[in-house]
């Protein structure tokens, strides 16, 4: 699976051709979330409060990047890749 994005130690990383609805992989430290694009949501695992705040963040400001890769994905495209928090 692809790295789209990586800061402060969670690397973001999304499928090709995934089930809806549109989200993207996170992994800190051994825990790993699923999160759904749109809302910024977690539809799937833990992640320590710190780093979900980042990455719920991080999903907010590039949300419409997300969203095209997602889009690049549904079409087995690459992934471009995302900028990172700093």
């Amino acid at each position: 699976m692809p790295i789209i994005s990586e800061f402060f130690g969670i690397k973001v990383q999304m499928y090709w051709e995934d089930h809806l609805p549109p989200h993207f992989h996170a992994e800190y430290s051994g825990n790993k979330v699923m999160i759904e694009i749109q809302s910024a949501t977690v539809i799937k695992g833990i992640f320590p409060f710190r780093q979900l705040k980042l990455i719920l963040a991080w999903c907010e400001i590039h949300k419409d990047e997300l969203l095209i890769n997602w889009e690049l994905g549904m079409k087995d495209e690459n992934f471009k890749k995302i900028e990172p928090l700093k």
